[in-house]
C-alpha cells in the first residue's frame, strides 16, 4: 500500500484468516493506521508475519470453533477494553464436482466460512451493543452469486454470507452497529492454485484485465469500517475490477 490517510488510532480490530493474503494485508493496514489488531488464524505458527507487526497480537485457532471466537474477543478486550471492527476473512477451499465431493469437504468449507463468520460475529456483538458502536465487514465472493464449477460448497458458503450480512445488519442496526461485505477478486493463495490456461481465461473476463493485489482490498474495507460510514449497512460491495458488471 502507498500512503495511508485512514486514522484508526484508539480502535481495536479483529481480523480472521490473518496469516496471509488479504487477511495479512488488512492486519498490516489497520496497524499502520494506528489500530490495535487481533490477528486470528488456524495455527499460531503461521501467524509469524502478523505477530511481528507493532500493535498486533495473535490468536491461533479454528474460527469454526466457538472457543476461538471467545479467545479473540478476550484478547481484544484485554488489549484495549473494547472492540470496534470485526473483519471476517477466514476461508478454505476443498474443491470437487458435486458428485465426487465428500461429506468432509462439504462440511469443512461451510464450517469455516459460514460457521466462522457466525461464531465471530456472535462473540463480538455483545461488546458492540454495550458500546453502542461496531463495524462488521464480511468477505464473500463472486462465486456466491454466480457459481463456479467444482465449488458447490464454496458457493453455498459465500452465498450464505451474503444472506447473513443482510440479516444481521437488520438485527443490530438499532445498536449503532453496521454490517457490510466485500466481494474481492485478488491474487491470493487460492487463486495461485488455478492452472495457467484457466487463469488466462478468467483474467480475460475482468474488464480491468488483471486480478487485484491483496492490498488493494484494504481501502474499501477501511471505508466500511470507518466511523464516518455510519449510514452504510447491509451492502455487498464488489471490489473485482468490474467482473460482476
Amino acid at each position: 500500500m502507498g500512503n495511508i490517510d485512514w486514522d484508526f488510532t484508539g480502535r481495536t480490530v479483529i481480523v480472521t484468516g490473518a496469516a496471509q493474503g488479504i487477511g495479512l494485508e488488512i492486519t498490516r493496514f489497520f496497524a499502520r493506521a494506528g489500530a490495535h489488531v487481533v490477528a486470528v488464524d488456524l495455527d499460531a505458527d503461521t501467524l509469524a508475519a502478523a505477530a511481528a507487526i507493532e500493535r498486533v497480537c495473535v490468536v491461533g485457532g479454528d474460527v469454526s470453533v466457538t472457543a476461538t471466537a471467545e479467545a479473540a474477543v478476550s484478547a481484544a478486550l484485554e488489549t484495549s477494553g473494547r472492540i470496534d471492527v470485526l473483519v471476517n476473512n477466514a476461508g478454505i477451499l476443498r474443491d470437487g464436482v458435486v458428485w465426487k465431493m465428500t461429506d468432509e469437504s462439504w462440511d469443512q468449507v461451510l464450517a469455516v466460512h459460514g460457521g466462522g463468520t457466525f461464531r465471530m460475529t456472535r462473540a463480538c456483538v455483545p461488546t458492540f451493543r454495550e458500546q453502542g458502536y461496531g463495524r462488521i465487514v464480511n468477505v464473500t465472493s463472486y462465486t456466491g452469486l454466480h457459481g463456479n464449477v467444482g465449488q458447490a460448497n464454496y458457493a453455498m458458503a459465500k452465498a450464505g454470507i451474503i444472506g447473513f450480512t443482510k440479516t444481521v445488519a437488520k438485527e443490530v442496526a438499532r445498536f449503532g452497529i453496521t454490517v457490510n461485505a466485500i466481494s474481492p477478486n485478488a491474487s491470493t493463495r487460492m487463486v495461485a492454485s488455478i492452472p495457467a490456461d484457466k487463469m488466462a481465461e478468467l483474467t480475460a473476463q475482468i474488464p480491468l484485465q488483471r486480478f487485484a493485489e491483496p492490498s488493494e482490498m484494504c481501502s474499501t474495507i477501511a471505508f466500511l469500517a470507518a466511523e464516518e460510514s455510519a449510514y452504510v449497512t447491509g451492502v455487498v460491495l464488489p471490489v473485482d475490477g468490474g467482473l460482476s458488471m
